[in-house]
């Protein structure tokens, strides 16, 4: 196992590329579960969510071939094998082998999804979707087995706004008799991509991207070649530490319409940013206005991005309330921020952060994905050498991220853990 070290106070200046979404990938790849051909998916992310879901695929009996940014998935011989336990448990986003295994073989068999751990995140609203397509559902020993005779489409209404429950219900859809619609779906850009994917497999699918979506279903799919869309979550964490370290950087490979929402709330604290076709261009100042964000569904901020930007508010001359509407557990973050030197206090679902704290480099624990993100910001800032433990969170988001940053002038660096910093982390 290995920490990641930040000598912080470095500028950074240049240009980073971003890589295809993680948040695409990992329904894209289930998705291919659907095809009775080749599929090829490109742009794929360098992390280890992509690896673990083509393994998941080989295990169902697919074969596939996994270069650099490129994944060929042969799904011929694919089966209904139950998959109740092992690499399930290493994401969540596993739990879209359910959707597509249900609208392949009318069964699956999968057990409860691991990933991060952000408080409760239930997928009752996806098994409400199953069970209105015609699908048994059972929760049996924390594995969900799913059983239709028939799958039929449906009128479907998301008591709450889910980008989960939205692509699974669509993948279980698309292969089911008549039509589907999905109210209150969710919007992300992330759903328009795989339900281009699914379009381009011969599925039919319109209003992906609004609230409503109708699905008309199809007895057949087939391969196709598909390019995912640009992270709009690695970008935005890239634009954070170029607004909290940055002399002149462009963010390029984006899609600036994605990250409005940042782009103007980073505008508010002063930065300059420069929205440009492909590409933007961000530049701090000295001095940093606190501003209050509250995490929405999409087009609103982005929850993946609220904690990378809690770090950088610690840099602003005042206070600023951060509040969490979509995952109010969070925060897991904020002690490790405290152990820096950051001036942050938590209550409930919102974070009052006391800009104007100098952090410093300190020992701490990534406890999740985007709180690795934030601690990555926090060392860039911070006074000193940061070492941060729990770096496998982080691979499971952001490919190349050590060499992304020493392009722009970071100094970054791992070092495998001695005996007593594995001893800590096996006792976590």
């Amino acid at each position: 196992m290995e920490k990641l070290l930040i000598e912080g106070g470095h500028p950074l200046k240049g240009t980073v590329q971003i890589s295809g979404a993680k948040n695409s990938a990992v329904a894209l790849i289930p998705a291919a579960v659907l095809a009775d051909s080749t599929v090829t998916i490109d742009n794929l992310p360098d992390i280890s969510d992509v690896e673990t879901l083509a393994h998941l695929l080989e295990e169902i009996g697919g074969s596939t071939e996994l270069t650099k940014d490129t994944l060929v998935i042969h799904p011929e011989n694919m089966f209904s094998m139950p998959l109740p336990n092992g690499r399930v448990k290493k994401l969540r986003a596993s739990y879209y082998m359910m959707g597509a295994m249900l609208g392949k073989f009318k069964k699956a068999a999968i057990g409860l999804p691991g990933g991060c751990n952000l408080g409760p995140r239930p997928i009752d609203q996806h098994i409400k979707g199953f069970e209105a397509l015609g699908a048994k559902v059972t929760n049996e020993q924390g594995a969900i087995y799913l059983q239709a005779d028939e799958l039929v489409g449906a009128r479907i209404y998301l008591d709450v706004v889910s980008v989960g429950a939205t692509i699974n219900i669509m993948l279980a859809a698309v292969k089911a008799k008549g039509q589907t619609i999905i109210e209150n779906a969710a919007k992300e850009p992330e759903i328009i991509d795989v339900a281009t994917l699914l379009t381009s497999m011969g599925a039919n699918i319109k209003g992906a991207g609004t609230n409503v979506i109708r699905i008309d279903g199809v007895d057949k799919l087939d391969g196709c070649r598909h390019s995912i869309i640009p992270d709009r979550i690695e970008a935005g964490t890239y634009m954070i530490m170029a607004a909290a370290m940055g002399q002149g950087v462009i963010v390029d490979n984006v899609i600036p319409l994605h990250l409005e929402s940042l782009s103007s709330k980073l505008r508010e604290m002063g930065v300059h940013v420069e929205a440009r076709d492909d590409s933007i261009y961000i530049e701090t100042q000295p001095e940093l206005n606190p501003v209050d964000i509250k995490t929405l569904v999409y087009p609103g901020f982005a929850t993946d991005l609220q904690q990378p930007f809690t770090s950088l508010l610690t840099k602003a001359d005042g206070s600023s309330i951060v509040t969490d509407t979509i995952y109010g557990a969070r925060f897991k973050h904020i002690d490790e921020l405290r152990r820096m030197g950051a001036n942050i206090k938590v209550e409930g679902r919102s974070a009052l952060v006391n800009g104007g704290s100098r952090l410093e480099g300190a020992k701490v624990r990534a406890s999740d994905l985007r709180a690795g993100a934030s601690l990555v910001v926090a060392g860039l800032m911070g006074e000193g050498v940061t070492e941060i433990t729990g770096v496998t969170h982080i691979d499971r988001g952001y490919a190349y991220l050590e060499e992304k940053l020493k392009g722009l002038g970071a100094n970054i660096w791992r070092e495998a853990l001695n005996a007593k910093e594995l001893e800590e982390m096996k006792s976590l």
